[in-house]
Parts: structure tokens; sequence; C-alpha cells
């Protein structure tokens, strides 16, 4: 199938915990992977958002997974206009900071141009062993919901593009304006002339964070949806952990109205990419086990 299903984070320590999905022996990172690699062919690299992996770790993860595994991998938060910490950053990077910003978080646009270049390096060659490996998807950045609609907020999108020397990058955003009457049709345009998918997402509806319900397709290579859950009472709270705000166990009737919306994406892409964020106990992998079959029934 060229639409693949898959979760956010192999390691999540709600699915961990709930253990109902790895096998009690299973209790390294490197043999959860192995045994997720038996159940799917696309995970989302969750981790990468909070701090830049290291090579050698990510080189293992395409050594313990199949020849036809795929990496999603989520920005490193300084690249996406998030406030980091300090200590996110390469340790020889955060020593070079200057000293009113070692003990604050730390913005894209008051980092020093020379660690910010090296910051970006250092990406880059994290996920170069999945790319080596031919196991990269597409690296996702999603942007805050104070990255408004602008022509520095599209200037910008197009020097990320650059950044990644032509690795596959798609694009989520959080800010509903981006999609609304005004700037619809220029975001979608944006985007296709440079070949970038827009995330589509599966959200609460009606609140004012919600980003509308739209998944065109953007590039021909690929088209990608996120699903987040629609848990309306946890939604809007702020500083609260993901299992809390993404708990949500979606109904069979609710993955079945994704199932024609991905099939008209996959006409128009190569592939398609479907990922369960909505991580609390097993629901992520549950759900996304159900939309894969609910997919195969379609083909039958």
């Amino acid at each position: 199938m060229s639409v693949l299903c898959g979760i956010a984070g192999w390691v999540d320590k709600s699915l961990i915990d709930s253990k109902l999905f790895y096998p009690l022996n299973v209790k390294t990172s490197g043999d959860r992977l192995r045994f997720y690699a038996t159940q799917f062919s696309l995970v989302e690299v969750d981790s990468s958002y909070y701090g830049i992996p290291k090579p050698e770790n990510v080189e293992a993860w395409a050594t313990q997974t199949p020849d036809h595994f795929t990496f999603d991998v989520k920005s490193f938060s300084l690249f996406t206009n998030h406030p980091t910490q300090p200590m996110s950053l390469p340790p020889d990077i955060r020593e070079q900071l200057p000293s009113n910003l070692r003990d604050k978080n730390v913005y894209l646009e008051k980092m020093p141009d020379e660690l910010l270049d090296e910051t970006w390096e250092r990406f880059r060659a994290a996920v170069e062993p999945l790319r080596a490996a031919g196991k990269l998807g597409a690296v996702f950045f999603q942007f805050p919901p104070w990255f408004l609609p602008s022509s520095r907020s599209l200037a910008y999108v197009e020097q990320v593009q650059e950044r990644m020397f032509g690795l596959q990058i798609a694009v989520e955003f959080r800010k509903p304006e981006w999609l609304d009457a005004r700037h619809r049709d220029g975001t979608l345009a944006f985007l296709r002339s440079r070949d970038i998918p827009y995330v589509a997402v599966d959200v609460p509806e009606g609140h004012h964070t919600s980003m509308p319900s739209v998944h065109d397709v953007t590039s021909s290579k690929l088209a990608v949806v996120r699903f987040h859950g629609r848990n309306h009472d946890t939604w809007d709270l702020k500083g609260v952990p993901p299992n809390v705000r993404f708990r949500y166990d979606y109904s069979d009737t609710e993955l079945t109205e994704w199932v024609p919306r991905i099939k008209e994406m996959e006409r128009s892409a190569s592939r398609v990419h479907a990922l369960m964020n909505n991580n609390y106990s097993n629901y992520s992998v549950k759900n996304a086990q159900q939309l894969q079959r609910l997919l195969e029934a379609s083909n039958s």
C-alpha cells in the first residue's frame, strides 16, 4: 500500500505503562522499536523536538528496522519558533551561548547566527543515517499558534526547506488563520509551488485554536495526516502533558470518515502517511491498527 499508518513515538511512557502493546519481556528502546516494526511500517520520531538525537542512536534505529520501514522526524523545537531550553542544545553549543541566554528559554531570533548555523548542521547530521538507509520519510515542522500568516513567515518556510538541503519536509500550522477565507488559497498555492506537503490534522472542531478540516494535497511526493484526538475538554488546556491533552480513543465510525479522504489524497500523492498522536494508554496503536484495517477493507 502507498498509505502507511503509525504512531508518534514508540517509547511513549503512557503506551509503555499501559502494558497493552509491548510484550512484557520487551524492555529496551531498541527491542521496543524492533517489536513495533513487526506491527507497523511507519513511526514518527517525537523526541527530536526536545533535543537533537545523536547520530549513533539514529544509526541504531536504521539497523533495528526492516528495509521497508519509514521514519518521520519532528523538527527540533528551536527551528519552529518554539521556546527552547538551553539544556536541550548540544553541550558545546550551549557553552558558547552568550551569558544572558544561558538561564532562560532560547528563541530563534535571539540565537547568534554562527551557533544557529551549527545547530542546523547538527540536526541534518542527526537525520543523515535515516536518509542514507532510505528510511527517512519527512521532517515535520510544526509551527506554533504565534507563527502568523505573512510574507515573512513564508520566507522562513522557504529558508527551512533550503536549510534541509533537499530532504523532504512537511509543514503543520497551529494558527487557523493560515486556512481562513483570506489566506487559504495563498497558503496552499505557496506550499504547492515549493512541493511541500501540508500536514492535515484531525482535531476537536469548534475551538478558536482548531485548524479547519482541510486535506488538500500540496506535494506530488507525499501527503500527511496527523490525528490529535477530539477531546474537547482538554484541547485548550495550557501546560498539560500530551497524554492529557490528546487523550482520545477514536471509534470505527470516526476513522471511517477519513477513509475516502485518504483515498483521495492517495490519488494525488505517491505516498500518504497517517499518524496517531493521541498518546494515552494504547489508544494510538489501537487506532492506527483500526485505520489500517479500514483502509485494507476498502481495497478489497
